[in-house]
This record gives C-alpha cells, sequence and structure tokens, in this order.
C-alpha cells in the first residue's frame, strides 16, 4: 500500500514483525548484542554495514520510534535522544563548530532560549534572534557569511505564535540554508514543516508524542533534500578521521546529516533515548492522530468560553476567530493543539489566587498532557530569562499557560468558572 493516511502510519509503520514474532514492539533492554564474526562487528564500527551493537549508538526499540516518526514527518531518517532539549543541542552539533553562527527566531521555548543564547555562546557558537513576524527583507539582515542554519517553532511554547514557515523557507533558500523547524506542539498529525519548504524538524518527544507525561525523549528528522556538500558544513563533506576518512555526504547521500548525527553526535555525547522510554512513546504514538483531534477541540472550547468571561483580560489562541494568528493557523495547522495562553483582570497575585483555586487541573511545569494542567512561565519555565529576554519571548507577567488535556470539556470548563469566581 502507498501513500497511506497518517491514522495508519502512527499505528503500524517502524516495527514490522516476522512470523512468530510479536504483534507488539518488543522492549529490547540491552546495552549490548552478540555477533559470531569479528569481522562483521568491525564492519559496524566503521560504519560499512548496518545493525545494532551498542545501545549508545542504536538500539531495536528506539528504532521503531526513528521510522515511525520520520514516516510520519516524510523524511528520510531519524535519530532519536534522550529529550528534546538534548536533541536541539545535537541538531546544533551537527551543523556548527566554533566560530559560527545561526538565526532563531526569539518566540520560543525558554529553555531553548537559554540554550540558544548563553550555553552555545561558550562553546563559541553565536545566534541572532529574529522577530518571526518582521519583513523577510529585515530577518534576512541578520544571516552572515558564517551562518549555518534558520530555527523557528511551528507553534511557540508557550506564546503559541504561528510561525510563517513558507516565508522562512524562501529566505533559507535564497541563502542556501537549511531551514530547521521545531514541530513539538503540532506534531505531524496537525502539520508537516517539510511540505512548506522546512529540511530538518525537532521534536520535543516528550510532549504530544509521549502525550501521558511518562517519559522523556527527542528526535531529529532530515527530510533529505539539503545538500550539505555545498562547502559550508565541512564536517559533513570532508573526510572524517574517527572513522578511517569516511565522508557523510558521499557514502551515505541524503542520510549523511542522520547518520554524522548518530555516529558522531550521539556516540560523543551519550544522550541516548533509553529503550523503555522509546517503547511507551511508541506504544502512545499510536493514538496520537486521535489525542491530537481531542486536544485541540477542547483547548478551543475552552479558549473560546474564557473570552467571553468578564474575569479574564485577554486570551491568545490561533484557533479563535479574534486571534491575529487566525490567517497563519488555517495555511499551516489542520488544529492548533492543546495550549493557550490568557491573562485575568488585575495583578499577578490574581493569577496565582485562580491557579490555586484549580481542583481538576494541576499546576505543573509538563505540557502538552492528556490531564489539564496550568503554569505561571514567568515565575517557573522562565524564570531563568532575563526581564528583557522574557519581553522577547513573550513571557508577560500575568501570562498563564493552559495545556488542555483530554477529559470531558463540560468539567474542564466548569473548573476553570469555579476557579475564577475566587478572583
Amino acid at each position: 500500500m502507498q501513500n497511506k493516511h497518517i491514522e495508519t502510519i502512527a499505528v503500524q509503520a517502524g516495527w514490522e514483525p516476522k512470523n512468530g514474532e510479536p504483534r507488539v514492539t518488543p522492549i529490547v533492554q540491552s546495552t549490548t548484542f552478540r555477533y559470531t564474526s569479528s569481522k562483521e562487528l568491525a564492519d559496524l564500527f566503521d560504519l560499512k554495514v548496518a545493525g545494532h551493537f551498542y545501545t549508545r549508538l542504536s538500539n531495536p526499540t528506539v528504532e521503531v520510534v526513528e521510522k515511525k516518526m520520520a514516516a510520519l514527518e516524510g523524511g528520510v531518517g531519524a535519530v532519536a535522544y534522550a529529550s528534546g532539549q538534548a536533541a536541539t543541542t545535537a541538531l546544533v552539533m551537527n551543523l556548527c563548530q566554533a566560530g559560527d553562527h545561526f538565526v532563531s527566531t526569539a518566540t520560543i521555548y525558554g529553555g531553548t532560549f537559554n540554550l540558544f543564547a548563553h550555553t552555545l555562546r561558550k562553546l563559541g557558537i553565536e545566534v541572532s534572534f529574529v522577530d518571526q513576524n518582521a519583513p523577510e527583507d529585515e530577518i534576512a539582515k541578520a544571516i552572515r557569511p558564517n551562518t549555518k542554519f534558520i530555527f523557528g517553532e511551528t507553534l511557540s511554547n508557550p506564546s503559541v505564535k504561528v510561525l510563517d514557515i513558507e516565508k522562512l523557507a524562501r529566505l533559507a533558500r535564497a541563502a542556501d540554508l537549511p531551514l530547521v523547524i521545531d514541530n513539538t506542539f503540532p506534531t505531524p498529525v496537525l502539520c508537516r514543516p517539510f511540505d512548506h519548504g522546512a529540511n530538518i524538524v525537532v521534536h520535543s518527544l516528550t510532549k504530544y508524542s509521549d502525550g501521558h507525561a511518562s517519559s522523556l525523549g527527542g528526535i531529529i528528522i532530515d527530510k533529505g533534500d539539503y545538500n550539505f556538500a555545498n562547502g559550508k558544513f565541512p564536517d559533513l563533506s570532508l573526510p572524517d578521521p574517527t572513522y578511517h576518512g569516511l565522508v557523510y555526504t558521499r557514502d551515505f547521500g541524503a542520510l549523511g546529516f542522520i547518520v554524522k548525527a548518530r555516529a558522531h553526535i550521539l556516540r560523543d555525547t551519550g544522550a541516548q533515548l533509553a529503550p523503555l522510554n522509546a517503547f511507551l512513546i511508541n506504544m502512545n504514538l499510536e493514538t496520537l492522530p486521535l489525542r491530537m483531534q481531542r486536544h485541540s477541540d477542547n483547548a478551543l472550547a475552552l479558549a473560546q468560553h474564557l473570552e467571553k468571561h468578564p474575569k479574564v483580560a485577554w486570551i491568545n489562541y490561533p484557533g479563535l476567530d479574534s486571534s491575529p494568528e487566525k490567517p497563519l493557523a488555517e495555511k499551516y495547522l489542520k488544529g492548533c493543539s492543546g495550549v493557550f495562553t490568557f491573562g485575568i483582570k488585575g495583578d499577578v497575585k490574581q493569577a496565582a489566587k485562580f491557579m490555586d483555586s484549580l481542583k481538576l487541573a494541576a499546576q505543573v511545569i509538563h505540557v502538552a498532557d492528556a490531564r489539564t494542567g496550568v503554569l505561571h512561565p514567568a515565575s517557573t519555565s522562565h524564570r531563568q530569562l532575563s526581564d528583557e529576554d522574557k519581553k522577547t519571548s513573550g513571557i508577560l507577567p500575568e501570562l498563564i499557560r493552559v495545556t488542555v488535556g483530554l477529559e470531558h470539556i463540560d468539567d474542564i470548563i466548569a473548573d476553570f468558572d469555579q476557579a475564577l469566581e475566587n478572583v
């Protein structure tokens, strides 16, 4: 069967059991694998043949998640990591070295912002943050001769701004740079960035992909259409002395970027996804299309209800007719996911009183869970940012992030109503 629907891919891609093998993907909880030929093992180490020999580089259970996510996004290959943050770090390390530069939209997850703005600078890699809504010619001014890629989030965390992917793709093509998109919040069910000009996609699998707050994970997926042999990426197009002069772009073609992300970056950093976490994520991916529809429906209904509430000052959800993000949402998204932000009339104390009064929804750092939760990012997930950086990232002092779960919408609304009565 060709051109399978995404629901079918979510259930069946990645694991094809042979006669007598388990129907459900097994947990291969082993660090190492047995071979009877020393030559075969040597060829595995030299990347001459494919196979598993040490879980720090690859594992059969983890491989299922990699294949499934690549199929869902429409990529040629993927590498999974221990967390979304690990995957983003590996992405930069695979494309940059000391003295290099990249461009990122400013409205991104606080942990990613801090990684880009501070940690990577200590390694000699610089970033320029840009306003994703600025005109193309203004964003283009941030690109330098040593720029290696452009980065953005499809739906920003937590401000849920919708990225104009095709605008950034035009800028990336004009500068002969790969466009990298973090597609964590929409997931490939609601948006496939490759269809709009992106070259590489990253995910925090910890969020909707797992969807049950049970497992950390991250992944990089390559579409396989960017020419990494264009002279901008010597580590990919010149001999690697740690593999006897192997050249990734020459020896692996469209898979060169992914092979290096595994054989070099994953090998040296050891940030491998655990087999048990891979098992849980894979199992939860089977229901991803169903869950994303319910998350989106519930979030829209709650946002519409709160928009009319007299104690709500403002609300930001791209699915609302009043949202300035609505045109981009209709262009890129099949649903607006389950996260939105809003502000209560009054000061920060009123916001805290509201959150403390919730009974069904919980105050949690995690987002994209089956259970409804709220968070005050300015004092928690983004508190490491300066006031200026918070403003740049869209984190207002009164902002409350809501991650709408899979409970019945009437129960969610009732909980928010009773909590607002205490404000």
